[in-house]
């Protein structure tokens, strides 16, 4: 004879004197327990089925002890993205010996409580460890040339000097590079007649640093005109 009854929230086919492994039950140790839920029996000539349980039947066991399955490791990765996580588990159980299966008449008992599995302790996963790009380095400005005095060239006074530089030209290379007539055109605002024929000329000297001909020449000069 075996049945098919639920027991601690599984399903199991027992027989009698039968050893049955289920979730840790609440009974303790050497005491009997009984599952009514009993979903088909078979006495070896009729088979019934209930529905879902058969009114009156029963399987009465005898919990042996409690104790704990086989360790089962769980492991998760996930690929390229620095995740991992290494979990074990121990299921609670309890050892049982199925005593007698009744057909019927048995009186409804309080079904057997399984314990709750306690929670495995979690793993803590395995961060990437994020890296910080770095802010991309800013050009440092463009550094100007140092101003040079161009009062030093015959014809340029500090108002004529002044309204150069605020115009651009600082240096003695940079109105060398100038032309003449646009120089003439900066300093139209500027009192006075002025001739800026030679002033490029100069310049060109006093960026080489011929001081010494620069001087020669302009004690040839008037104003700056040759």
């Amino acid at each position: 004879m075996y049945a098919i009854v639920e027991m601690a929230g599984q399903q199991f086919k027992v027989a009698k004197d039968q050893k049955v492994y289920v979730h840790r039950l609440k009974t303790e140790e050497g005491k009997k327990v009984v599952f009514d839920n009993v979903l088909l029996l078979d006495d070896g000539k009729n088979v019934t089925i209930g529905a879902p349980a058969i009114d009156g039947a029963a399987v009465e066991a005898k919990v042996v002890k409690h104790l704990k399955g086989d360790k089962v490791i769980v492991f998760k990765k996930k690929r390229r993205k620095g995740y991992k996580k290494k979990n074990g588990h121990r299921q609670s159980l309890t050892e049982i010996v199925i005593e007698s299966i009744v057909a019927k008449g048995a009186k409804k008992a309080a079904p057997a409580k399984a314990e709750k599995p306690k929670a495995a302790p979690k793993a803590k996963a395995v961060e990437t460890p994020v890296v910080e790009k770095a802010a991309p380095a800013k050009k440092a400005p463009a550094k100007k040339a140092k101003a040079d005095d161009l009062k030093k060239i015959e014809g340029i006074g500090p108002k004529i000097a002044s309204t150069l530089v605020e115009a651009g030209i600082a240096t003695f290379a940079e109105l060398a590079k100038t032309d003449a007539a646009k120089i003439a055109e900066i300093i139209s605002g500027v009192r006075g007649n002025h001739v800026t024929d030679t002033w490029p000329a100069q310049a060109k000297l006093a960026a080489e640093g011929k001081w010494d001909e620069l001087k020669k020449w302009q004690d040839e000069l008037d104003g700056g005109k040759a």
